[in-house]
């Protein structure tokens, strides 16, 4: 960026605000994918104000900005592979407003859900997203990527808890939606249409956020099967009744071996594993309990275990939480997508899975948010070898294929960024995809906002 570029945006956003330096460039360059590029520049608001100036002067400049958390995004979408400006949001961290009455938060983008989640404690109250990366991540990073979580099977994901946002859109007018209200039905419900957008149509300033009180208590059921098959049926009876988990979470034998050798949980060898969990007072646990025991047992399952104690049960849902990083001691090369299909059709597609990875010889290990029909597809190869690599990638093809053909799609809680943005035309039809693109012209007529991102090239 040339010098007098430089200096327009320290005139706009202050001394310290704008890193122009390659090493603090390249620090703001990627994300969780792996991928990386470096920025032109990173500018670091403080106030919405600033944020507008900035909008205004990329527009004039014609400078792409590319909003970034914390980076822990794992699909690209935080990488600024055109350059420009990545608008980094650590600095507007602030918490508003906590209002139990109102069951609401308002919040600065900036915020981590981990010290959020410690501010509502005190409160009794807590905000339903939880990804594994919580204690990190940030809020602004969660809605732009409509983040989920292990509790998002009974209490939703982020586009269920966010009542109101205030954004900057690429005209640079600030735009306000939503209100801190349980209830709307006035025009467009447009804060749904920005989450998940992955700052490709606004960049998000202010977020009123719904919450939740926390349950009195919990308890966890450890259910063991023969294999796959017979833990994804039992998916879709704990489904089918009506006593809905607070969490379900889905292991592969794979998965149950790294919980027990790397985790440390004492497990036997088992084909398939389920975490479920209810949450609710004293009263009415026991039947929760009992209903999902019995969902939860037949053909195939193993064991049914009730009533770990504590200690256990923290340890098995920090193995679970641990798993995506410690596929890397199995291979060097990983591919981790998030695909999701109705609850119903999840035998199918472990089936299909188990095809793809027997007709392309290779380890594909499974985990995920099974209440949501929410998997963690992870191909496991040889980085160093090229052959293992186009096996990996045209593996990844079939998956989303097959996905797409059970009627699900290629997201459930990572987003699109840049590693499914060409998949796209796959999942959507050219008039929906053109009807997203009408959309992006009018939130961003120029086009500077995270260009390249979630839309395939064309049209």
């Amino acid at each position: 960026m040339d010098p007098a570029s430089l200096s327009e945006l320290r005139a706009l956003l202050g001394e310290g605000a704008l890193l122009d330096d390659p090493a603090e460039r390249l620090a703001y360059g990627y994300d969780n994918s792996r991928r990386q590029a470096l920025p032109d520049a990173v500018a670091l608001p403080t106030t919405r104000e600033e944020v507008i100036a900035l909008v205004r002067w990329a527009r004039m400049r014609r400078v792409p900005l590319v909003a970034r958390g914390r980076g822990t995004n794992t699909t690209g979408a935080s990488v600024p592979v055109e350059g420009g400006v990545v608008v980094g949001f650590e600095r507007m961290n602030r918490i508003l407003g906590i209002r139990p009455g109102d069951r609401c938060a308002v919040v600065e983008p900036g915020l981590l859900n981990g010290d959020l989640q410690l501010a509502l404690r005190p409160h009794g109250l807590f905000w339903p997203p939880d990804p594994t990366s919580a204690p990190y991540c940030s809020v602004g990073g969660n809605i732009a990527c409509n983040a989920g979580g292990p509790r998002a099977v009974k209490y939703g994901a982020t586009r269920d808890n966010v009542l109101a946002l205030t954004a900057v859109a690429g005209n640079g007018e600030l735009l306000r939606f939503g209100a801190a209200t349980s209830k709307s039905s006035t025009g467009y419900d447009l804060s749904r249409l920005l989450i998940g957008s992955e700052g490709t149509l606004a960049l998000i300033v202010e977020a009123s956020l719904r919450l939740v009180p926390v349950a009195p208590q919990r308890r966890v059921l450890r259910a063991l099967y023969r294999d796959v098959d017979a833990a994804a049926q039992a998916v879709s009876r704990l489904m089918a009744q009506p006593v809905t988990p607070s969490m379900l979470e889905f292991m592969d034998a794979d998965c149950v071996r790294l919980a027990r050798d790397l985790g440390g949980v004492p497990l036997p060898d088992a084909g398939a594993l389920l975490m479920i969990e209810a949450d609710g007072d004293a009263q009415s646990l026991d039947a929760a309990i009992a209903a999902l025991r019995e969902a939860a047992s037949g053909n195939g399952c193993l064991e049914v275990r009730d009533a770990i104690d504590a200690a256990q049960s923290e340890a098995l849902w920090a193995a679970r939480k641990a798993l995506s990083p410690a596929l890397r001691s199995i291979a060097s090369g990983k591919i981790n997508e998030d695909v999701v299909v109705p609850v119903s059709r999840i035998p199918d597609l472990l089936r299909r899975v188990g095809d793809i990875a027997e007709r392309h010889a290779l380890r594909i290990v499974c985990f995920g948010h099974a209440g949501n029909g929410n998997l963690h597809v992870n191909i496991l190869y040889d980085a160093d070898d090229a052959t293992q690599e186009r096996r990996a990638s045209d593996a990844l093809a079939e998956v989303f294929a097959a996905t797409l053909s059970l009627g699900g799609q290629l997201s459930g809680e990572h987003g699109i960024g840049l590693a499914k943005r060409d998949f796209m035309a796959q999942a959507l039809e050219p008039p929906t995809l053109e009807a997203m693109r009408a959309i992006k012209r009018v939130f961003d007529p120029d086009g500077i906002l995270n260009p390249g991102k979630i839309l395939p090239a064309g049209g």
